[in-house]
């Protein structure tokens, strides 16, 4: 491996195609698996993502966005995607790139009716979203007779599937709630295809869905945060690889004589002869200030350095006194070695958010055997 010069994100795409054979191998041979790549592949590379899982034959992608989908086929994905959250204005574009939509309202199924058929489609493949708890999107049990009357007077589309968002597959002390949710679904599918006299491909599953109730699995789960190696559980984190690891390199150090300050507003006043180290990047490539004045740590030369003061725009300082380093060697912010789970725990936030805030800036390098 290259010796490192700068920040970068490292990307291995071997532990990306492990944690898909992993969750994989906890579902039915049937079942499908969508693969979540919204938020540029939850802040890695998307296009790169959905091209590797792809050649491991992965059932469907789902994006949250219409131009994020527009950019995997223009990358070259040919597989399913779906759209979690299209806007009106990008229907157009939609079915221009065979992207397929979630429909969660009765505007937004009018609004898309109205542009098939002005495109002169014929039965364009669309997933319908029900509301059964998490209460963000999603039509209800009650809207099923509408829905059915409204796609029964045309022609231009044809529900393909049927979803819903769980809100706490990972939390054991929401177990009732999430039952309650999953028999909301149940009526709601139940009813769809009584009325539509068809079977539709039934999605409600995420990640920690496919570890702790997977007699829920239907006929296709979506994964996320699973695949690019964290699985909202101690057990399952162990079987998985973290996708990415974000390295630096130490810029600069400095000694810093007692009772002297470090970075904007003096947030840290070294109390005896310090040594630091810069590091270069900040909150502008996504560690933000929380994670400063001493709350997280990174790695350097197997060591843990805490972040001292304030986080720049795009500069950290670490305390390195007790570390043999020098300038020049390299730095790891979080990884395989340094999940992001405990990273981002220090500031009071989860791994989604860690993941998902890494710049575009930060250039991306990928592993690959």
């Amino acid at each position: 491996m290259a010796k490192v010069t700068e920040t970068i994100l490292e990307i291995d795409l071997n532990a990306l195609e492990h944690n898909y054979r992993y969750l994989r191998s906890r579902l039915r041979p049937e079942t499908k698996f969508m693969a979540v790549v919204k938020a540029y592949g939850y802040g890695s590379d998307a296009q790169e993502i959905a091209l590797c899982l792809q050649h491991a034959q992965v059932d469907y992608f789902a994006v949250a966005y219409v131009n994020e989908g527009i950019s995997l086929r223009k990358a070259g994905i040919t597989t399913p995607i779906l759209v979690l959250h299209p806007q009106k204005v990008h229907f157009k574009k939609l079915i221009t790139h065979n992207l397929e939509p979630s429909i969660y309202s009765h505007t937004i199924l009018g609004q898309f009716i109205s542009m098939a058929e002005e495109m002169g489609t014929k039965e364009y493949p669309v997933h319908l979203k029900f509301n059964t708890g998490l209460n963000r999107l999603g039509f209800t049990y009650d809207d099923l007779m509408d829905i059915h009357e409204t796609i029964n007077a045309q022609k231009a589309i044809r529900v393909k599937a049927i979803l819903s968002h769980l809100a706490a597959t990972e939390d054991k002390n929401e177990t009732e709630f999430t039952q309650l949710q999953l028999s909301r679904f149940e009526a709601i599918y139940q009813k769809a295809e009584a009325m539509f006299n068809y079977k539709m491909i039934k999605h409600v599953l995420n990640t920690s869905g496919i570890i702790n109730y997977p007699y829920a699995q239907l006929d296709m789960v979506r994964s996320g945060i699973g695949l690019y190696g964290y699985g909202n559980d101690e057990t399952i984190d162990k079987a998985l690889i973290p996708v990415v690891t974000l390295k630096t390199i130490i810029a600069q150090k400095h000694i810093i004589p007692s009772g002297e300050s470090v970075g904007y507003n003096r947030k840290y006043i070294s109390s005896k002869p310090t040594v630091t180290a810069t590091l270069p990047l900040g909150h502008a490539d996504g560690i933000g200030r929380q994670y400063g004045q001493g709350n997280t740590k990174v790695s350097i030369n197997g060591q843990l350095a805490p972040i001292v003061g304030n986080v720049c725009m795009d500069m950290i300082m670490v305390d390195v006194t007790e570390i043999a380093c020098k300038e020049g060697d390299e730095v790891i912010i979080f990884g395989k070695d340094l999940p992001a789970t405990e990273f981002s725990k220090t500031a009071n936030t989860i791994s989604y958010e860690l993941l998902t805030g890494m710049s575009q800036r930060i250039p991306r390098i990928l592993l690959k055997n």
